[in-house]
């Protein structure tokens, strides 16, 4: 990573074969230690200092700084797990003919997983599809199952379009060797022409506009369809048909051994998958649609390697299985390998990813450093599962046994029937599904609540992150889309942190005491809003006050507030820049971390406790990829988008306002009174806050296009800024 090398290189050679891949410690790792060491020690100097004071004063303030500060030191210990063992590994993919012929590479399903058309554009989920059906993998090998779990008629029209676009597309691919296999992102590409580039482009748009033309009228023209049986696979949609209540829907769309492209040759399988879904079961969100999947696919393919993959995360790297298999061919593995999990990496940000969108610490920086524990979390796409870590086998689950369907026909009425079956919406009933079986239920954010709970049971991963990204996805192009992302997340996040599998207890018991500090680290992560809440208004707000709550700049106190302050920052900036990042980009991902506590982490707390006191059921709200022109021009110019009254907005617009006056306010007392020396630090305080809540004056202010920030939510921030000094003022001893 970021071109460290390595101080520990481990063999995986067996049996006089060459190397199939390499791991090695960071350089960093001794740096990282004797740090933690050093800064643990000031943490607990700080936490003692604090209760020290709280013997001599048990003042409101003094409890809520003590808070503020046990959090961040509880948080912090957390992120021990990224930085004890930092690993970064090498594979060969040129060895791999030593270690089995194609012939014997593993079977693999591909999931891909959708919800809304009219959210997820089903031209985006065919070119994710399309993508990996060209992978450089043996066809027979290959099979994409599709869930729909909105039950579109128009999503089922896009793959009939795109089987049709598939047998041109696939042998255009492998015949000029291309490695950019999304149509989109190839013609978006400026690629090198070949003597059919022309036709085949022309082939894409008609089905591209057939697709887009469909989404938007809501009707699927019959002049699209080429067969009574195409027609027919619409029928299942009656009257009484709904996306949260609808019997299971399976179409072959494509079968290996049936189906040929233009050069003659097999194409992989393709199969529409809608579960069953009943409005008096519960729908159990992703987990649920990804388990239909696993059971789906057992009756007809059964393949022992499963992908799972968003709908917008296209493959960018056609040899990406043959990575895979580097780890799972290995006879010196593991043999509880369960899973290789790929970082999610994304398109299409802006130069300074003004929202942070990119990830880059969890994706770049901590992986890597779960991957020297028992290894990364899943992340919701682009991770690589045996098969048998679900459910050992169909052969534990009778009505899945394949000794019989193996070597049947994927559209014989036999495996139809039997797929339909384990799709319906009772099938779960009284079993193990979502429990102890397949991806497990309880969360919203389901990818960790299943990793964490495989990794309980003794299953390994790991983090593979080639120089080309396995896969590209979109990330959200506006601060509300992005911020109830993060609040769905939180919310997620909590219900794993309180239940009975809480990583805190549960994990660092089952897995190590590293990887249940990193599991905790994710599952905690609301509890940032704790902190960061506390420092964004109560100093400015004492401030105002004319009050001092900090140690005065002669004090040795002060210098270890600095340490602290500088230490994690330095750390954190380093991290980010050795893993490629640039200054810009991690100034605005520390400032969207900061907004993500004050908005999504504190309305993710609020969902969270209204869902378990059953006031109210947040839900699983599948963000918006469709991006609107204007609003993209902006994003591109590294404007922020806010456009809408959201209350997810008061609190950064109050706490901007704040921030503002109590920065003025200390300016007039240091002026008057000559007080810098004992306000010091909390007109820092208050200035950083300034600084990072520029972009929140200028949309209040400054700008006056669509994206600025409505006047509602400015008035009300007003009044909220004035509620808060009154009731504070009064009611506190500063």
């Amino acid at each position: 990573m970021g071109g460290e090398g390595a101080t520990e290189r481990k063999s995986t050679a067996s049996h006089g074969l060459p190397l199939l891949h390499t791991r090695a410690l960071m350089r960093r790792t001794p740096a990282n230690r004797v740090f933690a060491v050093v800064y643990l020690c000031v943490i607990l100097a700080l936490l003692y200092h604090h209760f020290i004071a709280l013997l001599h004063s048990t003042s409101i303030v003094s409890l809520l700084i003590l808070l503020a500060d046990a959090v961040l030191a509880f948080m912090w210990v957390t992120t021990l797990a990224f930085r004890m063992c930092p690993t970064e590994r090498q594979i060969f993919i040129e060895h791999l003919e030593h270690y089995a012929k194609e012939s014997n590479y593993p079977g693999l399903d591909v999931f891909i997983c959708t919800a809304d058309p009219y959210k997820e554009p089903p031209i985006d989920v065919v070119n994710t599809a399309l993508s990996v059906m060209a992978y450089d993998y043996p066809t027979e090998k290959l099979s994409v199952y599709v869930s729909d779990d909105g039950g579109s008629q128009l999503t089922l029209f896009a793959f009939m379009e795109a089987a049709r676009f598939a047998s041109h597309w696939l042998p255009y691919c492998k015949k000029n060797k291309i490695v950019e296999r999304c149509p989109k992102a190839y013609f978006a590409s400026n690629p090198s022409w070949f003597p059919e580039t022309d036709q085949i482009k022309l082939m894409y748009e008609k089905m591209r506009v057939r697709v887009e033309t469909a989404v938007k009228s809501g009707i699927i023209s019959h002049d699209y369809m080429n067969s009574k049986q195409e027609l027919e696979a619409f029928s299942r949609w009656t009257d009484g048909f709904t996306s949260q209540n609808h019997p299971a829907v399976i179409q072959v769309l494509l079968e290996c051994g049936k189906d040929e492209d233009v050069m003659g040759h097999t194409m992989p399988n393709l199969v529409y998958v809608s579960r069953g879904k009943s409005i008096n079961l519960p729908h159990n969100f992703k987990a649920g649609a990804l388990n239909a999947l696993l059971r789906v696919s057992a009756t007809m393919t059964n393949a022992p390697v499963i992908l799972t993959l968003d709908s917008d995360m296209y493959s960018n790297d056609p040899r990406t299985p043959l990575r895979v298999l580097c780890y799972l061919l290995d006879p010196s593995m593991d043999p509880k390998l369960g899973y290789v999990q790929f970082p999610q990496i994304f398109h299409g940000i802006n130069k300074s990813d003004i929202y942070g969108g990119e990830l880059r610490h969890v994706f770049q920086v901590q992986m890597s450093g779960m991957d020297g524990l028992a290894g990364p979390q899943h992340v919701g796409s682009g991770g690589f599962f045996r098969r048998k870590i679900f459910f050992g086998g169909p052969s534990e689950t009778p009505e899945m046994n394949q000794d019989q369907l193996t070597s049947k026909s994927i559209r014989s009425k036999e495996v139809l029937a039997m797929a339909h079956q384990v799709a319906g919406c009772n099938f779960e009933n009284q079993t193990k599904w979502g429990t102890k079986m397949g991806f497990r239920y309880g969360s919203l954010v389901e990818d960790l609540y299943t990793s964490h709970q495989l990794q309980c049971e003794g299953w390994k991963s790991i983090n593979c992150k080639p120089k080309r990204p396995a896969f590209l996805g979109n990330s959200p192009l506006n601060l509300h889309d992005l911020l109830n992302q993060t609040t769905r997340w939180s919310v997620g996040l909590l219900e794993i942190a309180f239940c009975k599998y809480s990583p805190i207890i549960y994990g660092v018991r089952s897995i190590n005491l590293l990887s249940g500090l990193g599991f905790a680290y994710y599952a905690f992560w609301p509890f940032w809003s704790i902190p960061l809440t506390i420092y964004a208004f109560l100093p400015q707000l004492a401030l105002l006050n004319s009050a001092s709550i900090f140690p005065q700049v002669s004090d040795l106190w002060f210098f270890i507030y600095v340490f602290l302050f500088l230490g994690a920052y330095g750390q954190d900036y380093l991290e980010f820049i050795l893993s490629g990042g640039t200054t810009v980009r991690w100034w605005n991902n520390q400032r969207m971390w900061m907004m993500r506590g004050l908005s999504s982490f504190s309305f993710g707390w609020i969902e969270y406790f209204l869902k378990s006191n059953g006031i109210s059921t947040f839900g699983f709200k599948v963000t918006s990829k469709v991006v609107q022109e204007e609003q993209s021009k902006r994003y591109k110019q590294g404007i922020f988008e806010f456009g809408v009254a959201s209350p997810l907005f008061l609190p950064l617009t109050t706490a901007a306002i704040i921030n503002l006056a109590s920065f003025l306010r200390g300016i007039a007392l240091v002026l008057k009174q000559g007080r810098l020396e004992d306000l010091l630090l909390q007109m820092l305080l208050a200035g950083f806050g300034m600084v990072n809540c520029w972009p929140i004056y200028e949309a209040m202010v400054l700008r006056t296009d669509e994206g600025k920030l409505p006047v509602k939510i400015t008035l009300i921030s007003i009044v909220l800024a004035w509620a808060l000094y009154r009731l504070l003022a009064s009611s506190m001893a500063f």
